[in-house]
């Protein structure tokens, strides 16, 4: 039943001594900044999501370090960068510790379920909000500060009482601000996600663009440079219709490059990854039992469209996880014709794809397809956080 099946999500998302953890990072670039990456982490793999934006932001710099409380959530850094994180909680962490660090630069990812639209909204009084607080109230405390912060979270958090001691502290210690909600929509990625993003620099230190100092900026239209104006409205039907046109089609994301009608073929050809999870592609189908209980709830999406956020119980629930694909195109399209969409779930290595990470990605073999999902799920997009990490450690 469907009350059955909510109060399992709200089960899952119920404060737990995991998800109180969080992940860091320590690294040095060329501009002789470090940079220290705490993620708060819920089962997801945001150590990876900043070490390949860092890759591909090319900020020349070195990891010192990770921490992450989430065993799978290592295992998947350790395969892919040779290092395994500091596996702790960063609440009990000191102003010496961090202080100890030397850090420039932090890069903060907080739990979001205190701040979703969907959640219990307890803001500072949720146990996940703890630690970010504790890291906030040791700023003023701390002989070396750091430089650069970056921290980011679900939109709403916003106008959180979080997002409001985050800022008086910012002001307190020095700091210039600039924030902005963009969706990788904007940098011609087929997938509707907007985020909350805060950039802060202490002074000296200043941003490239000064115009949007203290500012939040909401702009819904494409990304070009960050060292150019937003212009801040509403997009027209007509301008919204342009924007996803300006995407990369779905299909480029996906691992079968083929559309068609052939659903023997589909089977065929998926069934090659380079994960090799299964013999053949049979599971990520959904069942019809599923198309017609919750058939008006799902997300579809064929070949040419965007898709939606993927969450961390994607695959293992089908209404209000994430997009569908379907496979087949009928001749007409309503809730009847679901059945003949033969709709599938994006394989983890999509979803990993539509998440800009590169294809030398991977997960270790036993990590099992629950798993991959539920470590991807709220993962964050490579594209929108590149460009933000670049603009950060640019100097005017």
């Amino acid at each position: 039943m469907e009350e059955e099946e909510d109060a399992k999500t709200k089960e899952e998302d119920a404060p737990t001594k995991k998800e109180d953890a969080q992940t860091k990072e320590v690294v040095r670039d060329k501009n002789n900044y470090r940079n220290l990456h705490c993620n708060e982490a819920e089962s997801g793999i945001e150590a990876s999501v900043y070490t390949h934006t860092k890759l591909r932001a090319e900020v020349k710099a070195q990891v010192v370090e990770a921490f992450e409380i989430n065993d799978r959530a290592n295992d998947v850094y350790e395969h892919n960068f040779g290092h395994r994180p500091y596996q702790g909680n960063i609440q009990c962490l000191t102003a010496a510790d961090l202080d100890g660090y030397g850090a420039d630069a932090w890069l903060l990812s907080p739990p979001c379920q205190p701040y979703t639209r969907q959640g219990l909204q307890k803001d500072t009084g949720d146990a996940r909000a703890f630690s970010f607080l504790q890291i906030l109230e040791l700023m003023p405390f701390l002989l070396k500060p750091p430089s650069l912060l970056f921290v980011e979270n679900v939109v709403g958090f916003e106008t959180s009482d979080t997002h409001a001691k985050l800022i008086e502290i910012l002001d307190r210690t020095n700091f210039v601000t600039q924030e902005f909600i963009l969706s990788p929509l904007q940098f011609g990625i087929p997938y509707s996600r907007p985020r909350y993003f805060c950039l802060a620099k202490r002074k000296p230190y200043s941003f490239v663009n000064e115009i949007w100092n203290r500012q939040l900026i909401q702009s819904p239209r494409p990304y070009e440079h960050f060292d150019t104006a937003f212009i801040e409205d509403d997009l027209s039907q007509e301008d919204r219709h342009k924007l996803l046109q300006s995407c990369q089609s779905i299909e480029s994301f996906l691992e079968l490059k083929n559309p068609s009608n052939n659903i023997e073929a589909e089977y065929a050809t998926l069934g090659k990854g380079d994960d090799n999870v299964c013999d053949s592609l049979q599971q990520y189908y959904v069942p019809l039992s599923l198309v017609e209980r919750w058939g008006s709830a799902m997300g579809i999406h064929p070949y040419i469209n965007y898709c939606s956020i993927f969450k961390s119980a994607y695959y293992r629930y089908v209404k209000g996880t994430g997009s569908l694909l379907a496979t087949v195109q009928p001749k007409k399209r309503d809730e009847a014709s679901l059945k003949e969409q033969c709709l599938r779930y994006f394989t983890p290595r999509e979803v990993a794809n539509i998440h800009s990470f590169p294809e030398d990605f991977k997960f270790p073999d036993y990590i099992s397809l629950k798993q991959r999902y539920a470590l991807l799920g709220n993962s964050l997009s490579i594209a929108v956080v590149a460009p933000l990490l670049q603009y950060l450690f640019a100097n005017p």
